[in-house]
């Protein structure tokens, strides 16, 4: 869960903070309050990785296939997603409002033997230092900031002319209250209750109009899609109904 910027304005909430500082411990617990993201993770690899790949003309076969590429995960948690990019070559950096997610994740990295540069630290502060980065990660963050358009403004920023953005959300339907809300948090309980606000989600297309309003370019989109049979995720090309994801460009 992170932040964003224009000019000073901070787009952090301090109560979406609040509520995943309260989990940081749980991070790399399969079975605790992360477990859906546990689940999603694979699919999530899979997209943001052939993204990459075709982006920047990349051999996933390759050893370390992302070598030379500089990669940003705003609201990074324990590191779920900046692990793996580490591995796969890239050079990291994992940002988080919620200053307890940054122990947790660093401690994880260093018994990985991974090295990777977690701060606590404010997409405004990152874009105001000049940061500028190949690929920016932003799952599950943008339902959670207070402004998303000025957050979007700041992954843009943050972005080399030609980078990668990707971003995946919740969009806002009957299902997404029925799947995300009351599944997820009342009845099987993966998250406590009000980890999500409903009214916060996003649509499809409302999102894309954000990204092209931050200056930024949308190439795709896919939904995320659980399966209660097999009891596990897949990218959908038509099914965007409740979680899904984006890829967009910056314009050079």
């Amino acid at each position: 869960m992170e932040m964003g910027m224009q000019g000073n304005q901070s787009t952090v909430d301090p109560a979406e903070v609040a509520k995943f500082e309260a989990m940081a411990a749980e991070w790399w617990d399969l079975e605790g309050k992360f477990k859906p993201l546990h689940m999603l993770n694979p699919c999530r690899l899979d997209y943001i990785t052939q993204q990459i790949s075709m982006e920047f003309d990349r051999d996933l076969s390759a050893d370390l296939p992302f070598k030379g590429l500089r990669i940003l995960d705003i609201g990074c948690g324990g590191g779920l997603l900046c692990e793996p990019m580490a591995r796969l070559g890239a050079t990291v950096v994992g940002a988080d409002a919620a200053a307890g997610n940054i122990p947790v994740a660093k401690l994880h990295a260093e018994q990985s033997g991974l090295k990777i540069d977690y701060r606590h630290i404010t997409a405004e502060a990152l874009a105001e230092a000049n940061e500028q980065f190949d690929v920016v990660l932003n799952m599950e963050v943008v339902e959670h900031v207070a402004s998303p358009p000025a957050y979007l403004f700041a992954c843009q920023q943050l972005l080399r002319p030609g980078g990668l953005h990707i971003c995946s959300t919740l969009n806002r339907n009957p299902k997404s209250f029925l799947f995300a809300i009351i599944g997820a948090e009342w009845v099987m309980r993966w998250l406590p209750k009000g980890t999500h606000d409903w009214n916060k989600f996003i649509t499809p297309d409302e999102l894309f109009g954000l990204l092209e309003e931050a200056g930024l370019k949308p190439v795709d989109r896919k939904g995320f899609v659980f399966n209660k049979v097999a009891w596990s995720w897949s990218i959908s090309a038509q099914d965007l109904s409740v979680n899904y994801v984006t890829a967009s460009t910056k314009p050079t």
